[in-house]
């Protein structure tokens, strides 16, 4: 965050993820479409679990290579926000507004060499990005892996698992 007025913002329970977004200087992209056979995002009653989210900006991949050599922490870090982005997209398009969104679960993971040991720092943007923006109901649990092939040379990759909230109460 860098003015008080995001702080706030973030900080307003009653704030919605869009307002949130907005506060961020943030929007949604359009959710990207699969890169082979299978579907962006799957529902079963009232969960909802993403494919990997792969930092696109559009139709560009925007960050390739392992963190610890040709990718910068600071690199890692945007690329996880650009898949957080991502992931949110999913969860919108599937739940029909971030409102409706409840995050569960975050896996992580990341395309790094064997001494790489910042993935926690590289996840954890992606992390206060999705508790920025869902408030509450962005906490979640969080898995975080390394790995030295990633699909498409990605250097971080994002699975997302969510409910879909249908009452006025809150919290489910």
């Amino acid at each position: 965050m860098n003015y008080p007025a995001e702080a706030k913002v973030i900080a307003d329970a009653s704030a919605t993820p869009e307002t949130r977004l907005m506060a961020l200087g943030l929007m949604l992209p359009k959710p990207p479409a699969a890169v082979g056979a299978y579907e962006p995002w799957a529902r079963y009653a009232n969960f909802i679990t993403t494919s990997f989210q792969l930092p696109f900006d559009g139709e560009t991949l925007r960050h390739v290579g392992l963190l610890g050599d040709t990718v910068s922490t600071q690199d890692g870090i945007a690329a996880a926000r650009l898949c957080a982005l991502n992931g949110l997209a999913q969860l919108a398009e599937a739940a029909g507004s971030l409102a409706n969104v409840r995050l569960i679960r975050l896996d992580g993971h990341v395309g790094c060499t064997q001494d790489y040991d910042d993935m926690p720092l590289v996840l954890d943007a992606a992390s206060r990005l999705l508790q920025d923006v869902l408030g509450e109901r962005g906490r979640h649990a969080r898995t975080a892996l390394g790995h030295h092939v990633m699909p498409l040379g990605a250097p971080v990759m994002l699975g997302f698992f969510a409910e879909i909230i249908t009452t006025e109460r809150g919290l489910a």
